[in-house]
């Protein structure tokens, strides 16, 4: 297995490979981070992992009741994720490449990433301005009958969409071209529901693409049932998460 030493960017949702990521970056210990992303060279990749806290604060307290009116300024490249950050995080990440950073004015960083490689986290390392991680990269193994799962999925998924679009009282646009390739399906479906974050952290570690398959297939059941009884939903992009305020 290939181990690489990363940048660790936490948030509080999950990044799956081939999704898009936009941040909105003004702490300073990500701004640092962001600046030493800067120094690599455009032709390289600019990379760094993206982890689910599992216990912590995405926003660490910058001033007394930001953001907990009880809490005290805290900072440093750990500040919200306790004394051993490793048990602050899920055990599996995802690489993400930084197709566009840039700095703004004020010293904050607009970035737009992209999900690429499962990774898992073997340790955390506080010690510099940032976070950093060694990680072991994840193959991603197709599993039994992964082609026929797909296929399923995607039936499961255009109809979970149908119900989405008529809670939301929205018209189902249907020219976007969903993909064929069962890992890639396993993704895009992963990131598209409206899943908790453990669940979606649950998709991302699944040990192959039929696996997660299996247990999307299970879920858009059963999402697209309670769908029949529900007035109304919030709006999400397919390929696209939320904007982390980080």
């Amino acid at each position: 297995m290939t181990i690489v030493r990363l940048p660790l960017f936490p948030l509080n949702s999950v990044l799956f490979p081939g999704l898009v990521l936009p941040l909105n970056v003004f702490e300073e210990r990500y701004r640092a981070m962001m600046r030493d992303l800067l120094k690599t060279p455009e032709e390289e990749p600019r990379r760094f992992a993206v982890v689910a806290i599992r216990d912590g604060h995405e926003v660490a307290p910058s001033a007394p009741g930001m953001p907990d009116p009880t809490a005290l300024p805290d900072r440093g490249p750990a500040a919200g994720f306790g004394d051993d950050p490793l048990k602050s995080f899920h055990g599996t990440a995802c690489v993400a490449d930084a197709a566009t950073v840039r700095e703004r004015a004020d010293g904050t960083f607009e970035v737009l990433a992209t999900g690429t490689t499962r990774v898992r986290l073997l340790s955390v390392d506080s010690s510099g301005p940032f976070l950093t991680a060694e990680l072991e990269e994840l193959p991603e193994a197709p599993g039994d009958e992964a082609g026929a799962l797909a296929e399923g999925v995607l039936r499961a998924f255009r109809q979970y969409q149908k119900r989405l679009a008529g809670a939301r009282e929205r018209s189902l646009a249907t020219g976007a071209d969903l993909p064929d390739d069962p890992s890639v399906v396993s993704y895009l479906v992963a990131a598209a529901m409206m899943l908790d974050t453990p669940t979606k952290q649950r998709l991302l570690q699944a040990p192959d693409t039929a696996s997660r398959l299996r247990d999307e297939l299970t879920l858009l059941r059963t999402e697209t049932a309670i769908l029949r009884n529900l007035p109304s939903l919030p709006a999400a992009e397919l390929t696209r998460g939320p904007t982390s305020l980080n």
